[in-house]
């Protein structure tokens, strides 16, 4: 019964956690990775695709990622979807293949966007609390259908306890990363 409430509310945590990172490497930090352009989708034959599903994406240099387009009709595509992000590149074609160079990120702008790193690291922190006291209300509910006793209830409140703290901790860590990655030059 215990193992069950705390199966799902770790789980749920994890998610939380694991959409933090996946947020997290939308942000960009001048430095060129491939994941950068994970969310975003081009129309391929009448339906969204991800940009990684219609090319390949590789980091050149430090400050540039190249697209090779697998079919000609694509280019104009993914350049005006890059465009139309919200990431503020500018991508360059030649022929079937994209160039996309980061722009080195002025001090204001890195200060906006740890403002935004922190802002998304504590709505997982609150998801994740928001997770914790979904389960220590299941508990309570157990201990009301008698299915529980008073002893297992400090157990498992303990459990989930320890369950958030390990959470939080990682996402502290997750945000001082990608600080420390923000405002390196």
């Amino acid at each position: 019964m215990i193992d069950e409430i705390k199966n799902q509310a770790g789980e749920r945590m994890k998610k939380s956690v694991e959409v933090l990172r996946s947020e997290l490497a939308r942000i960009r930090t001048g430095r060129a990775h491939a994941s950068l352009l994970d969310h975003i989708t081009v129309e391929y034959y009448g339906s969204e695709a991800p940009l990684n599903q219609v090319s390949n994406i590789t980091v050149e240099d430090a400050r540039t990622l190249v697209i090779n387009v697998w079919e000609k009709d694509m280019v104009k595509k993914i350049e005006k979807a890059i465009l139309e992000s919200d990431l503020g590149l500018n991508p360059a074609v030649k022929g079937a293949v994209v160039h996309v160079p980061m722009p080195a990120l002025t001090g204001e702008r890195r200060k906006e966007l740890v403002k935004l790193v922190r802002q998304q690291g504590e709505n997982a922190r609150v998801a994740v609390r928001n997770v914790r006291r979904d389960a220590n209300q299941k508990i309570k509910e157990k201990i009301k259908a008698k299915e529980l006793g008073k002893d297992d209830e400090k157990a498992a409140h303990d459990l989930i306890e320890k369950m958030t703290a390990d959470c939080v901790s990682s996402i502290d860590g997750i945000l001082q990363e990608k600080e420390k990655e923000l405002t390196e030059m």
